[in-house]
Protein backbone atom coordinates (compact mmCIF):
# COMPACT_ATOMS: atom_id res chain seq x y z
CA UNK A 1 0.00 0.00 0.00
CA UNK A 2 1.40 3.43 -0.83
CA UNK A 3 2.13 5.54 1.45
CA UNK A 4 0.75 9.41 1.67
CA UNK A 5 2.52 12.23 1.74
CA UNK A 6 3.42 13.81 4.50
CA UNK A 7 3.63 17.37 5.77
CA UNK A 8 5.44 19.28 8.62
CA UNK A 9 3.62 22.34 9.76
CA UNK A 10 5.39 24.40 12.52
CA UNK A 11 2.63 26.44 15.06
CA UNK A 12 -0.28 24.13 14.09
CA UNK A 13 -2.25 23.28 17.42
CA UNK A 14 -4.54 26.73 16.57
CA UNK A 15 -5.69 29.53 14.67
CA UNK A 16 -3.67 29.73 11.26
CA UNK A 17 -1.71 26.54 11.69
CA UNK A 18 -4.15 24.27 12.49
CA UNK A 19 -6.14 25.62 9.52
CA UNK A 20 -3.46 25.10 7.12
CA UNK A 21 -3.32 21.26 8.51
CA UNK A 22 -6.19 20.66 8.50
CA UNK A 23 -6.58 21.54 4.52
CA UNK A 24 -3.24 19.32 3.99
CA UNK A 25 -5.33 16.63 5.34
CA UNK A 26 -8.60 17.05 3.27
CA UNK A 27 -5.93 16.61 0.02
CA UNK A 28 -4.74 13.24 2.22
CA UNK A 29 -1.73 14.17 3.49
CA UNK A 30 -0.79 13.19 6.64
CA UNK A 31 0.13 15.39 9.25
CA UNK A 32 3.04 16.33 11.89
CA UNK A 33 1.78 19.25 13.97
CA UNK A 34 4.29 20.92 15.68
CA UNK A 35 4.22 23.35 19.28
CA UNK A 36 6.07 24.11 22.06
CA UNK A 37 3.15 23.13 24.43
CA UNK A 38 3.76 19.58 25.48
CA UNK A 39 0.71 17.83 23.54
CA UNK A 40 -2.07 19.05 20.85
CA UNK A 41 -4.49 16.28 21.82
CA UNK A 42 -7.87 18.78 20.61
CA UNK A 43 -5.92 20.02 17.27
CA UNK A 44 -4.72 15.77 16.87
CA UNK A 45 -8.58 14.79 17.08
CA UNK A 46 -9.62 17.22 14.51
CA UNK A 47 -7.01 16.25 11.98
CA UNK A 48 -7.43 12.40 12.46
CA UNK A 49 -11.33 12.51 12.07
CA UNK A 50 -9.92 13.48 8.02
CA UNK A 51 -8.91 10.07 7.83
CA UNK A 52 -5.24 10.67 7.79
CA UNK A 53 -2.68 9.45 10.43
CA UNK A 54 -1.53 12.77 12.63
CA UNK A 55 1.11 12.78 15.07
CA UNK A 56 2.30 15.97 17.41
CA UNK A 57 5.69 16.72 17.74
CA UNK A 58 6.80 19.10 20.83
CA UNK A 59 9.28 21.07 20.05
CA UNK A 60 10.98 24.82 19.55
CA UNK A 61 12.04 25.63 16.10
CA UNK A 62 13.68 28.90 17.75
CA UNK A 63 16.29 26.31 19.39
CA UNK A 64 19.05 24.13 17.62
CA UNK A 65 18.32 21.33 19.48
CA UNK A 66 14.38 21.78 19.27
CA UNK A 67 14.40 22.14 15.82
CA UNK A 68 16.99 19.03 15.69
CA UNK A 69 14.24 16.93 17.38
CA UNK A 70 11.33 17.77 15.60
CA UNK A 71 13.22 16.56 12.39
CA UNK A 72 14.52 13.48 14.09
CA UNK A 73 11.05 12.39 15.35
CA UNK A 74 9.75 13.36 11.67
CA UNK A 75 11.85 10.87 10.09
CA UNK A 76 11.54 8.31 13.19
CA UNK A 77 7.41 8.43 12.30
CA UNK A 78 7.30 9.07 8.63
CA UNK A 79 10.51 8.36 7.02
CA UNK A 80 9.77 11.46 4.63
CA UNK A 81 9.01 15.05 4.24
CA UNK A 82 7.22 15.76 1.37
CA UNK A 83 5.84 19.21 2.58
CA UNK A 84 7.36 22.21 5.19
CA UNK A 85 5.04 24.79 6.69
CA UNK A 86 6.96 27.39 8.41
CA UNK A 87 3.83 29.03 10.59
CA UNK A 88 5.12 29.32 13.41
CA UNK A 89 5.74 33.07 14.71
CA UNK A 90 5.07 35.26 18.11
CA UNK A 91 3.89 38.74 18.20
CA UNK A 92 5.99 41.66 20.21
CA UNK A 93 4.80 41.60 23.88
CA UNK A 94 4.09 44.86 23.83
CA UNK A 95 3.43 47.06 20.58
CA UNK A 96 5.61 49.68 21.45
CA UNK A 97 7.49 52.65 19.07
CA UNK A 98 10.47 51.82 17.74
CA UNK A 99 12.09 54.86 19.46
CA UNK A 100 11.42 53.49 22.82
CA UNK A 101 11.13 49.07 21.90
CA UNK A 102 13.54 47.01 23.58
CA UNK A 103 16.66 44.97 22.63
CA UNK A 104 14.83 42.06 24.55
CA UNK A 105 12.25 42.44 22.20
CA UNK A 106 14.00 42.41 19.24
CA UNK A 107 16.23 39.68 20.25
CA UNK A 108 13.12 37.47 20.97
CA UNK A 109 10.63 38.30 18.23
CA UNK A 110 13.26 37.82 15.37
CA UNK A 111 14.81 34.56 17.28
CA UNK A 112 11.62 33.08 17.17
CA UNK A 113 9.91 34.48 13.96
CA UNK A 114 13.34 34.70 11.62
CA UNK A 115 16.17 32.45 12.83
CA UNK A 116 14.39 29.71 14.22
CA UNK A 117 12.63 29.54 10.50
CA UNK A 118 15.64 29.83 8.62
CA UNK A 119 17.85 27.28 10.21
CA UNK A 120 14.59 24.37 9.89
CA UNK A 121 14.43 25.41 6.51
CA UNK A 122 18.19 24.63 5.75
CA UNK A 123 17.96 21.59 7.64
CA UNK A 124 14.86 20.21 5.68
CA UNK A 125 16.27 21.53 2.25
CA UNK A 126 19.25 19.42 2.64
CA UNK A 127 16.72 16.39 3.82
CA UNK A 128 14.44 17.12 0.82
CA UNK A 129 17.46 17.10 -1.71
CA UNK A 130 18.43 13.58 -0.57
CA UNK A 131 15.31 12.72 -1.08
CA UNK A 132 15.05 13.18 -4.39
CA UNK A 133 18.52 11.96 -5.60
CA UNK A 134 16.41 8.85 -4.26
CA UNK A 135 13.13 9.13 -6.30
CA UNK A 136 12.85 11.74 -8.10
CA UNK A 137 9.41 11.74 -8.55
CA UNK A 138 8.81 13.63 -5.14
CA UNK A 139 7.92 17.25 -5.70
CA UNK A 140 8.66 18.40 -1.95
CA UNK A 141 7.55 22.44 -1.29
CA UNK A 142 8.39 24.52 1.12
CA UNK A 143 6.16 27.09 2.17
CA UNK A 144 6.27 29.84 4.48
CA UNK A 145 3.68 32.01 6.24
CA UNK A 146 4.77 35.59 6.43
CA UNK A 147 2.74 38.68 6.96
CA UNK A 148 1.31 41.62 5.00
CA UNK A 149 3.54 42.95 7.71
CA UNK A 150 6.50 42.27 5.78
CA UNK A 151 5.87 45.26 3.04
CA UNK A 152 3.57 47.40 5.75
CA UNK A 153 5.02 49.91 7.88
CA UNK A 154 3.85 49.57 11.13
CA UNK A 155 6.28 51.62 13.73
CA UNK A 156 4.36 50.10 17.16
CA UNK A 157 5.42 46.69 15.70
CA UNK A 158 9.06 47.19 14.29
CA UNK A 159 10.79 43.43 15.15
CA UNK A 160 7.53 42.48 13.77
CA UNK A 161 7.71 43.78 10.72
CA UNK A 162 11.30 43.52 10.01
CA UNK A 163 11.13 39.49 10.76
CA UNK A 164 8.23 39.40 8.27
CA UNK A 165 10.46 41.27 6.14
CA UNK A 166 13.30 38.98 6.36
CA UNK A 167 11.07 35.47 5.81
CA UNK A 168 9.69 37.15 2.09
CA UNK A 169 14.00 37.34 1.53
CA UNK A 170 14.15 34.32 2.79
CA UNK A 171 11.92 32.44 0.11
CA UNK A 172 13.71 33.92 -2.44
CA UNK A 173 16.81 32.83 -1.44
CA UNK A 174 15.71 29.23 -0.92
CA UNK A 175 13.91 29.51 -4.20
CA UNK A 176 16.83 30.60 -5.79
CA UNK A 177 19.26 27.77 -4.35
CA UNK A 178 16.71 24.85 -4.42
CA UNK A 179 15.34 25.26 -7.96
CA UNK A 180 17.69 23.29 -9.46
CA UNK A 181 16.59 20.44 -7.27
CA UNK A 182 12.70 20.49 -8.19
CA UNK A 183 11.80 22.08 -5.05
CA UNK A 184 9.26 24.77 -4.73
CA UNK A 185 9.71 27.35 -2.22
CA UNK A 186 6.59 29.82 -1.59
CA UNK A 187 5.50 32.28 0.97
CA UNK A 188 1.81 32.83 1.91
CA UNK A 189 1.17 36.18 3.03
CA UNK A 190 -2.09 36.64 5.58
CA UNK A 191 -3.70 39.98 6.26
CA UNK A 192 -6.45 40.45 8.85
CA UNK A 193 -6.98 36.74 10.01
CA UNK A 194 -9.78 36.15 12.35
CA UNK A 195 -7.64 33.71 15.30
CA UNK A 196 -7.97 33.91 19.26
CA UNK A 197 -4.32 35.85 18.63
CA UNK A 198 -6.22 38.55 16.99
CA UNK A 199 -8.84 39.22 19.79
CA UNK A 200 -7.10 41.58 21.58
CA UNK A 201 -7.47 43.67 18.40
CA UNK A 202 -11.04 42.66 17.23
CA UNK A 203 -12.88 46.14 17.97
CA UNK A 204 -10.06 47.99 16.04
CA UNK A 205 -9.98 46.34 12.91
CA UNK A 206 -13.92 45.29 13.06
CA UNK A 207 -14.52 49.06 12.41
CA UNK A 208 -11.78 49.48 9.90
CA UNK A 209 -13.51 46.99 8.40
CA UNK A 210 -16.85 48.38 8.52
CA UNK A 211 -15.13 51.26 6.92
CA UNK A 212 -14.22 49.68 3.60
CA UNK A 213 -10.27 48.67 4.86
CA UNK A 214 -10.03 46.03 2.28
CA UNK A 215 -11.95 45.92 -1.10
CA UNK A 216 -13.11 42.01 0.21
CA UNK A 217 -14.32 43.93 2.90
CA UNK A 218 -14.08 41.35 5.60
CA UNK A 219 -11.95 39.16 8.35
CA UNK A 220 -9.97 36.21 6.87
CA UNK A 221 -9.81 32.71 8.09
CA UNK A 222 -7.51 30.19 8.93
CA UNK A 223 -9.66 28.58 6.15
CA UNK A 224 -8.35 31.18 3.83
CA UNK A 225 -4.90 29.97 4.49
CA UNK A 226 -5.32 26.58 4.56
CA UNK A 227 -6.74 26.78 0.90
CA UNK A 228 -3.91 28.60 -0.32
CA UNK A 229 -1.19 26.53 1.15
CA UNK A 230 -2.94 22.90 -0.41
CA UNK A 231 -2.99 24.86 -3.29
CA UNK A 232 0.48 24.42 -3.27
CA UNK A 233 0.84 21.50 -1.97
CA UNK A 234 -0.90 19.71 -4.50
CA UNK A 235 1.41 20.97 -6.93
CA UNK A 236 -1.26 23.58 -8.84
CA UNK A 237 1.47 25.72 -9.28
CA UNK A 238 4.45 23.68 -11.14
CA UNK A 239 6.32 26.20 -12.82
CA UNK A 240 6.12 28.64 -10.02
CA UNK A 241 8.89 29.20 -7.35
CA UNK A 242 9.47 32.06 -5.23
CA UNK A 243 5.92 33.36 -5.87
CA UNK A 244 4.17 35.67 -2.61
CA UNK A 245 0.55 34.48 -2.50
CA UNK A 246 -1.87 37.23 -0.72
CA UNK A 247 -4.66 36.22 1.65
CA UNK A 248 -5.49 39.50 2.92
CA UNK A 249 -8.91 40.42 0.83
CA UNK A 250 -6.86 42.91 -1.65
CA UNK A 251 -5.34 44.84 1.46
CA UNK A 252 -2.07 44.48 -0.86
CA UNK A 253 -3.50 46.78 -3.67
CA UNK A 254 -2.59 50.00 -3.57
CA UNK A 255 -6.37 51.86 -4.43
CA UNK A 256 -6.73 55.35 -6.07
Amino acid sequence: MPQNKVALVTGSRRGIGLGIGLALAKEGFDLVLNGVSPQADQALAQVRELGVRAEYVHGDVSKSEGREAILSQTRELFGRLDILVNNAGVAPLVRESILKASEESFDRVLTINLKGPYFLTQAVANWMIQEKKADPSMRPKIITVSSVSSFTASPSRGDYCISKAGLSMMTKLFAAELGQYGIGVFEIRPGIIKTDLTEAVYEVYNQKLEEGFTPNNRWGTPQDCGKAVAAIAADYFPFSTGESIHVDGGFHLRIL
